[in-house]
């Protein structure tokens, strides 16, 4: 019992040791979260979030140990066409009313080349959770003229916006669908160290 007592003091000291505590935020002034769709299937329409927040924890000059979590306002998209944005926001599509917010929380974080990684994590909108995957490059990090330290990263992937119940479509009459299902991400991330 004594010997489990010790393993079990062990483990929980080696938790809080390997435990990140360096607290980075997003700097939204210096931030994307952008998507595009096509449209018609001839062209794509492009969009972007303007509010979100989130936290990342990373000891590690790499941030190959980073913890993400990512929360986007659903109802901040912006296409630059406030009908569309307007029905974006009902319950044709993100239904922001029920739904309010999508978020990202990290599993992890691997590299695949110098500064290249590929990051899974839990991705919930529309009331539904699936894991996803995204391509990360990790651009670098540096010190401002206001002594902050700041670290860019440019992340992209492709999510089928019908595995979160976002079915609404139409066609048109020579059978193309009025939107497309994939969704193509294209976000650049600078953070600023707490």
């Amino acid at each position: 019992m004594k010997t489990l007592l010790i393993l079990a003091a062990l483990l929980i000291n080696t938790t809080f040791v390997i435990a990140q505590t360096t607290k980075w935020g997003y700097d939204a002034s210096h931030a994307k979260v952008g998507f595009s769709i096509a449209h018609f299937g001839i062209s794509e329409t492009e969009g972007k979030f303007v509010k979100f927040d989130g936290t990342v924890l990373s000891d590690k000059p790499d941030f190959s140990d980073a913890k993400i979590d990512f929360t986007i306002d659903a109802s901040s998209i912006n296409t630059e066409d406030a009908k569309r944005d307007g029905h974006l926001k009902s319950a044709d599509f993100f239904d922001v009313a029920k739904y309010p917010s999508i978020q990202f929380v990290s599993k992890s974080l691997k590299a695949t080349g110098q500064k290249k990684y590929i990051l899974t994590g839990d991705f919930t909108m529309h009331g539904i959770t699936k894991e996803i995957t995204l391509d990360v490059i990790y651009k670098g990090t540096v010190v401002d003229p206001y002594k902050n330290t700041k670290a860019g990263f440019k992340l992209s992937g492709v999510i089928d916006r019908t595995q979160w119940g976002l079915t609404w479509n139409g066609k048109l009459a020579a059978g193309e669908l009025l939107v497309g299902n994939d969704v193509n991400l294209d976000i650049n991330i600078e953070l600023i160290k707490k």
